[in-house]
């Protein structure tokens, strides 16, 4: 646990000092401001609550994205200006390295996403939503971002360059959110195994509804796992060549 949190530390530095961070943090935020006024809000009446959700669909759309961009600076970086040799030679073992990287990325982008909390809460001013109904919401959006950014970390551990990494992260996630759409034209019950896979249209959908499943929780904690497990053992494969 100590050179765990000696990765966190040295990853949170990282992120202070470095503009990369905080240009994609503002441009998130910016996006979701922009989607808040001009889907969520629109310019015809809605309820408050049609009004939340479509926020959420948005945001989610959008932490997604926010995961995908952070997960390009993890492993690949290290690969790219040789310091991975560094940690490679220091007494820390390859899942420790891969966790302390992961919860210092989480840690940057549930600040990013915990930032939009008062674009909801400005539905507030002139309608009134749950409390619970966001709560939930923003709890499928770390879930999602999460998850997705276990994914990253995993495709950054198989490239060099950061911008393969994130590329090939976009594809993974690319190919497991079609997975919805091609069980659209599949028979059950082969569709619902399909869809399955799908982080955001199936599993982050009932959150933007306010509902809370143990199912979907499950799925994204499995998928997290798996991911920070395929991430150690690529690395520890690398550790020997």
């Amino acid at each position: 646990m100590k050179n765990t949190l000696l990765i966190v530390r040295r990853e949170l530095w990282s992120y202070a000092r470095t503009p990369s961070g905080y240009i994609i943090a503002a441009s998130i935020l910016l996006i979701n401001g922009l989607l808040f006024n001009t889907r969520a809000v629109g310019s015809t009446p809605q309820f408050s609550s049609e009004v939340l959700q479509q926020f959420l669909i948005d945001a989610g759309g959008t932490t997604m994205l926010a995961a995908v961009l952070f997960s390009m600076r993890l492993l690949a970086e290290e690969r790219s200006q040789g310091t991975q040799v560094l940690l490679f030679t220091s007494p820390i073992r390859e899942g420790e390295i891969v966790f302390g990287k992961y919860l210092a990325s989480l840690a940057f982008l549930s600040l990013v996403v915990l930032l939009s909390l008062y674009l909801p809460s400005l539905i507030f001013i002139r309608g009134k939503v749950s409390w619970g109904h966001i709560a939930a919401g923003y709890l499928g959006m770390l879930l999602l971002g999460a998850s997705t950014l276990s994914i990253g970390l995993f495709a950054s551990s198989l490239v060099k360059n950061p911008f393969l990494a994130v590329l090939l992260a976009a594809v993974f996630v690319t190919v497991l959110e079609l997975c919805w759409w091609i069980a659209q034209i599949t028979d059950a019950p082969l569709s619902s195994v399909i869809a399955y896979a799908a982080p955001y249209m199936k599993h982050f959908h009932p959150f933007r509804r306010g509902l809370v499943q143990l199912s979907d929780i499950a799925f994204y904690a499995s998928t997290i796992y798996l991911s920070l497990l395929a991430a150690t053992k690529v690395l520890q494969s690398q550790r020997w060549q």
